[in-house]
């Protein structure tokens, strides 16, 4: 029973890090992002040569951000939610809550995932192209999508665990 508790909280401790670290890298992301459009406004402004992957550039590294960012989320408990009842609970009812709607998240995850994946399988075969004067590959933004998904899909998990840990009265973090 000692080692699964062990495996435990080192999956739950493993899946954190990676989701700060990813979080932390996403929001390095708003940089890259600034930096694009100035660089658009500038050459297309000062210099009077307009660049024509800027934009679309910066809207595929928004898409990364969102998608990095939602482990992150998950684990520091920054998503969105109805707070009026919930604030008001015990800790090990919260814990029952956040249990439910995790499964629920789970589920919508697994879907989605098996989505990416399907989707990424087409790109890969068709060797799919966003059609632009750019005309990039979406193979990349798809594959990072599938990535952010199952880290997404861990943190889940380790959010069960956490709140399982939490109505048996053990820290897992």
């Amino acid at each position: 029973m000692s080692s699964i508790r062990g495996l435990t909280a080192g999956y739950v401790r493993f899946t954190d890090r990676m989701s700060n670290f990813v979080g932390y890298l996403a929001a390095a992301l708003i940089f890259v992002m600034g930096a694009t459009l100035m660089f658009d406004a500038f050459t297309r402004n000062v210099i009077n040569m307009p660049v024509h992957w800027a934009v679309e550039f910066t809207q595929f590294t928004l898409a990364a951000y969102y998608f990095m960012g939602g482990a992150f989320t998950l684990k520091n408990d920054s998503h969105v939610r109805m707070d009026l009842i919930y604030s008001s609970l015990s800790e090990r009812a919260r814990a029952r809550i956040d249990l439910g709607t995790s499964v629920c998240l789970i589920f919508y995850l697994v879907v989605t995932l098996v989505g990416g994946i399907s989707s990424l399988q087409y790109a890969i075969e068709t060797n799919e192209k966003r059609f632009s004067i750019w005309n990039p590959s979406v193979i990349p933004i798809k594959a990072l999508l599938v990535a952010c998904l199952v880290l997404m899909l861990m943190q889940a998990v380790a959010l069960v665990i956490k709140n399982v840990g939490t109505l048996r009265r053990e820290n897992l973090s």
